[in-house]
């Protein structure tokens, strides 16, 4: 391992990666800044490094850290390890060089780590020059801001709608009654377990994702949640795209209503979401199974 291998990426050539559908299609970009930064504010497709305290003490002493521990998404890291993704690109939030990160910080370890797992000569490794700081202010329109103001949504009195960032505030969901997370990302960490009772569904924000195979899981875990007289949030990254999907399944289903009733009254509580155009098919195709029964 020769940490001299790390490449230096200028920021806009990272934009030329990003611009191009083939290249972007086999470029990964990982960011090591906290997650509540990430949750406000990051590059579009970028990916937030899992870490926390265990992880750090686990990392003592430790050139490198266990990839597993750090990439949360058994799929990617198959993809990462088979050599599928050409670019790798690691940023935090401003540094200049490699040799100007700290042997113990997140981007340095998370270096090293590739470093050791990836196919040598298949994959480029790069450090982002300036960072995510950098980046935004040069290229701020591949850049993407998840909306935060206020707080998560009620869409019934037992089903709350939000974003990542809201799932990251203990003391906002414990204010709400809040009893239960469904997590509808691969990308977002499950913060309080143990303390919260969690449900995850892994699926990607794109058109092609086959989200209404979970459907009847997602609204069968919140009627769960219901039931036993608690308050569940659905969230995904933003609050946009899939959790308002689900929110969306759960009124179909369990009110009996149209999509387009359903879509307006979830729009009038938060005004942000926007199902992608497959999740909308898909959603049109429920309320036909749902409403003919």
């Amino acid at each position: 391992m020769v940490i001299e291998e790390v490449l230096q990426l200028e920021s806009p050539e990272l934009a030329t990666l990003l611009r191009d559908p083939q290249e972007a299609g086999r470029t990964l970009v990982l960011d090591c800044r906290p997650f509540l930064a990430f949750c406000q504010a990051h590059l579009l497709e970028s990916r937030p490094v899992h870490w926390n305290g265990l992880l750090r003490r686990r990392s003592r002493g430790r050139a490198g850290v266990n990839l597993d521990w750090l990439i949360p998404d058994r799929a990617l890291l198959g993809r990462l390890r088979q050599g599928e993704l050409f670019h790798l690109v690691v940023l935090d939030e401003a540094s200049g060089s490699v040799l100007a990160l700290r042997p113990d910080s997140l981007a340095r370890l998370l270096l090293n780590s590739l470093l050791l797992e990836v196919r040598a000569g298949a994959t480029h490794i790069y450090l982002l020059k300036g960072g995510f700081a950098g980046f935004q202010a040069r290229f701020p329109e591949l850049c993407s801001k998840s909306p935060t103001p206020g707080g998560p949504v009620e869409i019934l009195p037992f089903l709350y709608l939000g974003s990542c960032y809201h799932s990251s505030n203990r003391e906002v969901l414990e204010s709400l009654g809040i009893t239960a997370v469904l997590n509808v990302s691969s990308s977002c960490p499950n913060h309080f377990e143990g303390h919260f009772r969690y449900k995850s569904i892994p699926v990607e924000d794109n058109h092609m994702a086959e989200i209404s195979v979970w459907f009847q899981e997602a609204i069968d875990f919140i009627d769960s949640v219901k039931n036993s007289n608690g308050r569940v949030l659905v969230h995904c990254q933003a609050g946009i795209s899939r959790s308002a999907t689900i929110c969306l399944a759960y009124l179909i289903q369990s009110r009996r209503v149209r999509l387009e009733e359903a879509f307006d009254f979830v729009k009038q509580r938060r005004g942000v979401i926007s199902p992608n155009f497959g999740f909308m098919g898909q959603l049109l195709q429920f309320e036909t199974e749902v409403l003919c029964h």
